[in-house]
């Protein structure tokens, strides 16, 4: 993933309201998981982005996210749970562009594709 361009007002939401007083990488992982939690509404739709070998999709391909993973297997990067071809499995969060969904969804999807497009990491 290219470097996304320094964007001032994310990075004040993401210091001020999901890892403001973050020490250390459980703690950041807590926040995002925390905010990711607190927007994201399921069901909504997402939008492969860029193939992963730990995932199913393939660019352009669209899946139903379901939920979030439980808050033990994101404490490396953050996962959705989605369905496809009648069960549900996780992919990476940063493999799906929120495409129907609403606007809190999809700015906290954004966020999230923000921090690691950054390189940013716990």
């Amino acid at each position: 993933m290219a470097k996304a361009k320094r964007n001032q007002q994310r990075e004040r939401r993401i210091e001020l309201e999901i890892v403001p007083d973050a020490h250390d990488a459980e703690e950041r992982a807590m926040g995002w998981y925390s905010y990711l939690e607190e927007r994201l509404r399921f069901p909504f739709t997402g939008r492969c982005s860029a193939p992963r070998a730990i995932s199913p999709l393939g660019k352009g391909q669209e899946a139903e996210a379901v939920g979030l993973v439980p808050a033990q297997e994101c404490e490396h990067e953050m996962f959705v749970m989605i369905t496809w071809e009648d069960r549900t499995l996780a992919v990476p969060l940063a493999q799906l562009e929120a495409i129907h969904a609403d606007k809190a969804a999809r700015q906290a999807v954004e966020d999230w594709h923000y921090w690691v497009q950054q390189g940013y990491e716990f």
